[in-house]
């Protein structure tokens, strides 16, 4: 079987991580419950006439492409397969609003034409001119594990050679303050934050699109290989790490071959003690690392944790923001990382040097 490789990344976040090296100008915003993106200048890849119909989801896509692209020194891949948890969701909501505000009267088809999840794989797959296997998976906070695991099958089995691998969410209007009615985001007498002692529920929101170039080979700029990746929609809050030992040990691993642990904390005081619990004990003397404080909360967002610790792997340094404990290792080579939202759909993706 073929072993697969991440020979190149791009991101766009919540921080500037694009145009630096690693995370040196990323900052904590504590005040805020909803963390909006960091903008390129789009027209440096898209044109201004279609950049103006493109939802931001979309447009962040394709230059978080564009980047992985560059970065991996290709210009084209044989397949696209995207993650995404709401898809295009503020022209959903134009849609919506277009239907009750014209007593769904006279619409123009634009905005569902657009809103649909799959439409930043089609609109990447039309900028490269992409004809092969184009997939997106919608499976909530595994959406792009899923996506990441169909790539890694279909290099293993030689069906592709390179694979554009991306999660991508944005947030709307109206669905964040649904989201705030139902207490899924920080109330703001709860701020400012900190998300590791944080002792309220809700989590602070935010949106992103990251990719990643997925090859069949090791290459100069090869950044990590890819392990394994492991979903399971329900586990109890003493049955992780058993989860992660018998993981580990299908990929001849232990605990303590691991060179850092990257940790979903979110600032929900009711599913943050999954991560506690195996911070506290499992990993007590592994380095450990978070991201949410940066990103936000999204479906996807765990696709932002790879590219962090794909990065950690290259620059073989751990930025001192994400740092959740003191323990350091002489190299860092071999990375776990474990996310779940509100208590459900637990990843683990594994990845070495």
């Amino acid at each position: 079987m073929k072993k697969t490789y991440i020979n190149g990344v791009g991101c766009i976040s919540t921080q500037k991580t694009f145009d630096t090296v690693f995370l040196e100008e990323a900052t904590e915003h504590k005040n805020e419950t909803v963390l909006s993106i960091v903008s390129p200048v789009y027209k440096d890849y898209i044109s201004p006439a279609a950049s103006r119909r493109m939802a931001k989801g979309v447009k962040n896509g394709i230059v978080a492409s564009a980047l992985a692209l560059k970065d991996a020194k290709l210009e084209n891949i044989d397949a696209i397969i995207t993650g995404t948890g709401l898809g295009c969701i503020e022209d959903s909501e134009k849609f919506l609003k277009n239907i009750l505000d014209n007593n769904e009267e006279f619409l123009t088809p634009t905005a569902f034409i657009q809103s649909t999840h799959n439409t930043v794989g089609a609109q990447i797959a039309l900028t490269l001119q992409c004809k092969g296997y184009n997939f997106t998976y919608v499976n909530g906070a595994v959406s792009f594990e899923s996506a990441l695991l169909d790539a890694k099958m279909q290099i293993e089995e030689n069906e592709a050679n390179s694979i554009l691998v991306g999660g991508i969410d944005e947030t709307g209007d109206y669905t964040i303050s649904l989201f705030k009615l139902a207490g899924r985001v920080k109330d703001e007498s709860n701020l400012p934050s900190n998300i590791l002692n944080s002792t309220s529920t809700g989590a602070i929101y935010g949106e992103g699109a990251a990719f990643f170039v997925l090859e069949n080979e090791r290459k100069e700029n090869t950044y990590a290989q890819v392990l394994d990746v492991e979903i399971i929609n329900t586990l109890k809050e003493n049955e992780v790490e058993a989860e992660i030992i018998s993981f580990l040990k299908a990929n001849n691993l232990q605990i303590s071959d691991l060179d850092a642990v990257v940790l979903g904390f979110n600032g929900n005081v009711a599913s943050d003690i999954y991560y506690k619990n195996i911070a506290e004990n499992a990993f007590a003397k592994t380095p450990q690392m978070y991201y949410k404080h940066l990103s936000g909360e999204y479906d996807t967002a765990s696709a932002f944790a790879l590219w962090m610790a794909s990065k950690v792997i290259k620059t073989q340094e751990i930025p001192q923001i994400v740092k959740v404990n003191s323990v350091k290792k002489p190299a860092y080579n071999t990375i776990l990382l474990y996310n779940q939202l509100n208590g459900k759909n637990h990843s683990f993706t594994l990845i070495t040097k």
